[in-house]
C-alpha cells in the first residue's frame, strides 16, 4: 500500500475544466441546457418535451396585454363618466370650503381655535340660509307669480309695434308664446310634466343638501386633508409643495369671497335702482336674479341686465331705456373699478386668460366649469411662474 495520501485521494478536475458528463445524460438534455449545473434529467412523457416560454417581445404577447390594458382603461373611463355628477358635487364642495376657509382663519386670528371657528362659520351660514328662506323666498315667489300674470299683457303691448305685428302675422310668434304662458305648456314641456317638475325640484334639493354637507365636512377637516396631500410629495420638496399648495388654496378662497362681494354689490345696486325707477313690484326678485347670475364670469352681468331691461321695456319704454342705460354704466364700473379692486389680492390673471378660461370651462362643465375656470387658470399660471419659469431661468 502506498504511503502517499495524495495517491489515495480522488482525482479532481483541473480548475476551470468541468468534468465531462456521461454521454447518456448529455443526450437526454434538451438543446440549450447548460451542462455545468447539476440538474435532474427531464422526465420523459408521452406528450413530448416542454417548449421554451413565450417571449415578452413577441407580437402575440404585446398585442394581448396591450388590448387588455386598453379595455381596462375604457372600463375605468366609463366608471368615471358614470360618477361624473357626484364628482362635480365633490369639486364644488371643495371649492366652497376653500372659499369659506378665509372666514375661518379670520376667526382664528381673533383667538378662536379652529374647531370653534369652523362651528361659528357653520352657524353663520345656517342662520343666513334660514333667514333667506324665511324672508326672501316668499317675496320672490309672489313677485315671480306677478311677473307670470303680467307677461300676457306685456305680449299684448309688444303686438302694437308694427314690426312685431308683421312678424306675428308671418310666424304667429306672440300668440304661441302667450298660449304657452297661459297654459303652462312651457314648464310642462321643459321638465316633462308635473312629475318631471317634482323630480327636478327634488333632485336640486338633494344636490344642495349634499353640497352643504360635503362643504361643512371639507371645511372642518381641511387642515388634515392638506397635510395628507402634502405628505405625498418627497421629503426634500415637501416644504415648497406645502407653500405652493397653500398659495393655491388661498387664491381660490380669495376668488370665492371676491365673487360673492361683487355679486352682493350688483344685487344691492339693482335693488335700489329698481325701487327708484318704478319697478318696486319686482325689485326683490329681479335683484336676486341679478346677484345670482353675476357670479358667472363674463356673461353673468349681461344676462341679468338683459332680463331686467326686457321686463322694464315690457312695462314702460322709458323704464326700459333707463334700465339699459343704468346697466351699461354699472357694468363699466364693475369691470374697471369694483372687480379689479376686489380681486387684486386674490387672483392675478390677465384679462385675455380670464376670457379663454371662462369659455373653456363653460364648454366643459357649463356654469360650474365657468365658475371653476378662473381660479384654476390663476393656480396654473402661479405654478408655471414659480416652478417652470424659475427652472428655465436657472439653466
Amino acid at each position: 500500500m502506498s504511503q502517499d495520501p495524495a495517491a489515495d485521494a480522488p482525482k479532481r478536475p483541473a480548475a476551470g475544466k468541468p468534468e465531462s458528463e456521461p454521454a447518456a445524460e448529455t443526450a437526454d438534455r434538451p438543446p440549450g441546457t447548460a451542462t455545468d449545473v447539476a440538474e435532474p434529467p427531464t422526465p420523459r412523457s408521452d406528450l413530448g418535451v416542454p417548449g421554451k416560454p413565450l417571449e415578452r417581445h413577441s407580437a402575440f404577447y404585446l398585442g394581448f396585454f396591450g388590448a387588455l390594458g386598453a379595455l381596462l382603461a375604457y372600463w375605468l373611463g366609463t366608471l368615471l363618466l358614470a360618477t361624473s355628477s357626484v364628482l362635480i358635487l365633490v369639486v364644488v364642495s371643495m371649492f366652497l370650503a376653500a372659499g369659506l376657509n378665509p372666514v375661518v382663519e379670520f376667526f382664528m386670528r381673533r383667538g378662536l381655535k379652529r374647531s370653534y371657528a369652523v362651528l361659528s362659520v357653520i352657524l353663520v351660514v345656517l342662520v343666513a340660509l334660514g333667514l333667506f328662506v324665511l324672508a326672501i323666498v316668499p317675496v320672490i315667489s309672489d313677485q315671480v307669480a306677478t311677473i307670470t300674470e303680467n307677461a300676457p299683457g306685456w305680449l299684448d303691448q309688444l303686438q302694437r309695434n308694427d314690426r312685431i305685428q308683421q312678424l306675428n302675422e308671418d310666424y304667429d310668434l306672440i300668440d304661441r308664446a302667450e298660449a304657452y304662458i297661459e297654459k303652462g305648456g312651457f314648464t310642462s314641456s321643459l321638465f316633462g310634466g308635473v312629475l318631471g317638475v317634482g323630480l327636478a325640484v327634488l333632485s336640486t334639493l338633494l344636490n344642495l343638501f349634499v353640497v352643504v354637507v360635503l362643504t361643512l365636512y371639507f371645511l372642518s377637516s381641511l387642515e388634515s386633508i392638506k397635510a395628507a396631500l402634502f405628505r405625498l410629495a418627497p421629503r426634500s420638496r415637501r416644504d415648497r409643495v406645502t407653500k405652493l399648495g397653500n398659495r393655491v388654496l388661498g387664491s381660490i378662497g380669495g376668488y370665492v369671497s371676491g365673487a360673492f362681494i361683487v355679486a352682493v354689490c350688483a344685487g344691492l345696486t339693482s335693488l335700489v335702482f329698481l325701487f327708484v325707477v318704478g319697478l318696486g313690484k319686482y325689485a326683490v326678485a329681479l335683484a336676486f336674479v341679478v346677484a345670482l347670475v353675476d357670479v358667472i364670469p363674463m356673461i353673468g352681468a349681461t344676462i341679468g341686465a338683459v332680463i331686467v331691461s326686457a321686463i322694464g321695456l315690457a312695462t314702460d319704454v322709458k323704464i326700459g331705456i333707463a334700465c339699459v342705460i343704468f346697466y351699461v354704466i354699472y357694468q363699466q364700473v364693475e369691470n374697471y373699478v369694483i372687480y379689479p379692486r376686489v380681486m387684486a389680492k386674490s387672483v392675478e390673471i390677465p384679462g385675455a386668460v380670464t376670457v379663454i378660461a371662462a369659455l373653456v370651462g363653460a364648454a366643459l362643465l357649463g356654469v360650474v366649469g365657468a365658475l371653476l375656470a378662473i381660479p384654476t387658470a390663476a393656480a396654473i399660471l402661479m405654478l408655471t411662474r414659480e416652478v417652470f419659469i424659475r427652472r428655465q431661468d436657472a439653466r
